[in-house]
């Protein structure tokens, strides 16, 4: 092989510079989950299942996480699929979903919910979850029953608020009228 390094052609270097028609702004997109903090994160695979055909679905894969209100203190579940990071499950857990185990699986969990704001409009479904192992399933089920409980307490805690607020607001209301009594007493004595 000859070394003939005068017949090879010499590439010439160019630098390539397009300058944008338009300049954009960065936009600051809101999630609304900067008012949350995670109280639980696990990797897992979500499954919704569709009466019409007897079939499960797979919704995605990506990180279920139990966010709770830095202000109200409720708790929702909130999955979003990995690299799209398009919402697959949004909904707070309530105490009347009852989490059971999947057929055939130590490591699967099946809930109903009422109504997920994954989609729009917010629809029931069944979901089902799958984590990557036994231990993982047992953990996110520790999760989500501390979470129904917290939530529940809340509400518990709400209504008995509310019905000490009314119960104040007949009081007051009674005395009103007590004085308004005594006013026309007064007036008719007069």
């Amino acid at each position: 092989m000859s070394d003939n390094h005068e017949n090879v052609a010499v590439e010439e270097e160019t630098e390539v510079h397009f300058e944008p028609v338009i300049k954009l702004e960065a936009v600051e997109v809101k999630t609304h989950e900067e008012d949350e903090d995670a109280i639980f994160k696990m990797r897992a695979k979500l499954f919704r299942f569709f009466k019409e055909s007897n079939e499960w679905k797979e919704r995605g894969t990506g990180d279920v996480r139990l966010l709770q209100h830095k202000e109200t203190k409720r708790i929702r579940l909130l999955m979003r699929r990995d690299k799209t990071l398009k919402v697959c499950a949004n909904h707070n857990v309530s105490a009347d979903m009852a989490l059971t185990p999947n057929v055939g699986s130590d490591r699967s969990w099946v809930w109903n919910v009422a109504a997920d704001y994954s989609e729009d409009p917010a629809e029931p479904m069944t979901l089902a979850i799958r984590l990557a192992n036994a231990e993982n399933a047992d953990l996110f089920k520790t999760a989500f029953e501390n979470a129904q409980k917290s939530n529940a307490d809340l509400k518990a805690k709400a209504a008995s608020t509310e019905e000490k607020e009314e119960k104040k607001e007949e009081k007051v209301e009674e005395k009103k009228e007590e004085e308004e009594k005594k006013e026309e007493k007064k007036e008719e004595s007069a």
